[in-house]
């Protein structure tokens, strides 16, 4: 049976089974978080949420399948084009998206009245345009004209356009974007002074919001890091909540159904997820999902090394980190050990772009993979060809002798 379904799922045995494991697990912990939402908006009915939740999944694992089936250079061709689509639509949402929690991260499509994160689209587009750029400059990658700034330039307008509205997506944006770029050998002078630059520009911005009559979300980020870093500061409702959750986990949790912070908890399927996972399975269960996007983070590193180009490897390991980065952000705010940022856990937390978007994430990764393992086996199947051959051909000698 197992070999069936790897028969019709190639690519990387592993990141598939995470991958799929990741998707169930999130409808166990989203039934589990979304009763708060279903009261506040749906007069209680948890079965709408959690019907729309699987629709997602499955249109997830679809889009993952089938783009897994098609060749990942086809990205790379189409890579400026979905950079050129990102741009407008990060500045509509920025000036005309829908406002939460004070910020405008979405963006409503008309007629058919989806929303969507435009944030997601870009840094997904962003990564294939890096990864595209990079293998492209590989002969003059230290170039500081032809190779950096091509790729600092569209760095520096998808990190402009979200940081307004989205401090934590702009910052592991930027993280994954620096990676892709020393993984792909631009100088490391270049990203240093590339880092001193962002801190000195996104301060200075900052300080200017900071005089502003409306601070917006820079108020939200200072009360946030001031909560975090100030002890004399109370703490605030959603930290303290998430903290009791975690301590009534202790070792193997209250298991799932029972946390008794879920409905109290502000975001509790969304951003603090993992402290309600953590409640129901314990530090045991906790681990064990921190594992899980280690695993899916070195077996993307592992496709990678294993891709015959440059433009294979840099896409795995671009996406590989970024999910790997998304989850650990998320986890350390469930945790306290940084401060509230709004990320949600991938594949695991409610919500539709995030899980559409790491969905074709994977299944580009597994694109890779597949594509090795089709050129290893023809390679093996060519050896065996020549073997027979030349079998064939000393056969023949012998009789001739004879």
């Amino acid at each position: 049976m197992i070999k069936k379904i790897f028969k019709i799922f190639k690519g990387d045995k592993t990141i598939w089974i995470v991958y799929l494991f990741l998707c169930i697990f999130s409808m166990i912990a989203v039934y589990s978080t979304i009763g708060n939402l279903a009261f506040r908006f749906n007069e209680g009915n948890t079965t709408y949420y959690l019907i729309q939740h699987l629709i997602i999944l499955i249109f997830g694992i679809v889009l993952a399948y089938l783009v897994h089936l098609m060749d990942y250079r086809i990205w790379g061709m189409i890579a400026k084009f979905l950079f050129i689509i990102a741009i407008p639509l990060l500045i509509v949402t920025l000036f005309k998206g829908q406002t939460t929690n004070d910020a405008a991260r979405w963006l409503r499509i008309p007629v058919i009245g989806i929303s969507f994160q435009t944030s997601d689209f870009a840094r997904f587009a962003l990564i294939i345009l890096l990864a595209r750029i990079a293998s492209a400059k590989q002969d003059n990658i230290t170039d500081f004209k032809h190779a950096y700034l091509p790729m600092i330039v569209a760095v520096a307008i998808t990190v402009g356009l979200v940081f307004p509205a989205n401090l934590s997506t702009a910052i592991l944006i930027l993280a994954t974007a620096l990676l892709i770029m020393y993984i792909a050998r631009v100088p490391l002078k270049y990203l240093l002074a590339t880092v001193g630059i962002v801190i000195v520009i996104m301060g200075i911005s900052i300080l200017i919001m900071l005089q502003m009559p409306n601070k917006g979300r820079v108020g939200t980020w200072q009360a946030r890091i001031e909560s975090f870093t100030n002890k004399d500061v109370e703490v605030s409702y959603q930290r303290m909540k998430a903290d009791i959750a975690i301590a009534n986990g202790s070792v193997i949790g209250k298991f799932p159904g029972n946390s008794t912070q879920r409905g109290t908890l502000p975001q509790s399927h969304t951003d603090f997820i993992y402290a309600i996972i953590i409640e129901e399975l314990g530090m045991i269960g906790g681990i064990a999902v921190l594992l899980l996007y280690c695993v899916l983070m070195y077996r993307a590193i592992h496709v990678g090394k294993q891709s015959k180009g440059f433009f294979g490897a840099f896409l795995a390991i671009g996406f590989g980190f970024y999910i790997g980065f998304q989850a650990f952000v998320n986890m350390s705010v469930a945790v306290g050990l940084i401060p509230v940022t709004g990320q949600p856990l991938p594949m695991i937390s409610k919500g539709g772009t995030s899980i559409i978007f790491t969905s074709i994430a994977i299944g580009i990764i597994q694109s890779i993979a597949r594509d090795y393992q089709k050129n290893l086996n023809k390679n093996e199947s060519d050896t065996e060809d020549n073997v027979v051959i030349e079998n064939e051909s000393e056969q023949s000698e012998n009789i001739i002798t004879a």
